[in-house]
C-alpha cells in the first residue's frame, strides 16, 4: 500500500474530509448577494461533496464539481443521485492547480483545499478564473490568536508553514484585488460532528489490521485529532467570503 493509498483509505466514505457543516455552507451562501440568472459556479477541491450538495441544492444551477480523486467524485455523484441533484452537478477530475475553463465563474467556492497552495497562492491562482465582480468563498485554516501554544505552532508549522491570523489573511485577500464581504470562524461542532469523530471511529476500525504504511496514516489522523482537542481556541477554519473588484 502506498502512502496516498493508506490516506485514501483512512478517508474514504466519511462524510466530510475537512472541517465544515451544512449550515456553515448556508450562512456562507447568505454572504455572496444575487447571482446573475444560470450563474456560472464551481466548487474546487470538493472531495466526497457534502457543500456541493448544499450549492446545488440552494442555488438551483449546475455546479461544477473539482477534485483530482476520482474515488470521491464516485462518491459524490452516489450522494447527489440519492438527494435527485445529479442534474445539477457536473464532476470533473482535475487537479486545481493547473486546471482552465472556457469562461469565467461568477462563485468559486472550496471549503478545506485552498491549504494546498497557500491562502495567497490560491488567491492569484484562482482569481482569473473569477469575473470580475465575481465572489469567491473559501475556508481556510488560520489562527485566532497572534501567540499560538508552542505545540501547535510546530504542528502546523510543519503541515501549513504559510498558514496566517485571521487580520493578516484579509490584509492578503485585499492585496491580492479582492473586497472582504464577510469573514467568520467555523464553530468546534463544525470539526467533531462529520469529521473528527467520524475519522477517529474509522482509525479504530482501521488499526486492528493495518500494515506500516496504513498505521503511519491513522497515527498521523490520531495526531491532528489530538492537536485540535487540545489547542482548538487558538486556530480554526475560518469562512472567507471575497468579491473580485471591478477593473
Amino acid at each position: 500500500m502506498t502512502p496516498f493509498e493508506a490516506f485514501f483509505t483512512v478517508h474514504q466514505g466519511l462524510p466530510r474530509e475537512g472541517a465544515g457543516s451544512d449550515a456553515c455552507t448556508r450562512e456562507a451562501l447568505n454572504h455572496i448577494g444575487p447571482l446573475p440568472p444560470n450563474a456560472h459556479v464551481v466548487d474546487l477541491g470538493c472531495g466526497p461533496g457534502a457543500q456541493t450538495l448544499v450549492l446545488a441544492e440552494t442555488l438551483q444551477t449546475k455546479v461544477i464539481a473539482v477534485d483530482r480523486i476520482q474515488g470521491f467524485l464516485e462518491e459524490l455523484t452516489r450522494r447527489a443521485k440519492a438527494r435527485s441533484l445529479g442534474h445539477l452537478i457536473e464532476p470533473i477530475r482535475a487537479d486545481f492547480k493547473t486546471m482552465t475553463f472556457k469562461s469565467p465563474f461568477d462563485l468559486i467556492w472550496c471549503e478545506g483545499a485552498a491549504f494546498i497552495l497557500g491562502f495567497e497562492n490560491a488567491l492569484k491562482a484562482w482569481k482569473p478564473l473569477l469575473k470580475p465582480g465575481g465572489v469567491m468563498a473559501l475556508t481556510d485554516c488560520s489562527w485566532l490568536t497572534d501567540s499560538p501554544p508552542a505545540e501547535a505552532a510546530a504542528f502546523w508549522s510543519a503541515g501549513y508553514p504559510t498558514m496566517g491570523t485571521v487580520t493578516e489573511n484579509c490584509a492578503r485577500a485585499e492585496g491580492a484585488g479582492f473586497d472582504v464581504i464577510h469573514q467568520f470562524t467555523l464553530p468546534p461542532s463544525a470539526w467533531w460532528d462529520d469529521y473528527y469523530t467520524p475519522l477517529a471511529l474509522r482509525c479504530d476500525v482501521l488499526e486492528k489490521n493495518a500494515d506500516e504504511t496504513l498505521l503511519a496514516a491513522v497515527t498521523s489522523a490520531r495526531r491532528e485529532i489530538d492537536i485540535y482537542r487540545r489547542y482548538g481556541a487558538s486556530y480554526s477554519y475560518v469562512f472567507y467570503i471575497l468579491r473580485r473588484r471591478e477593473g
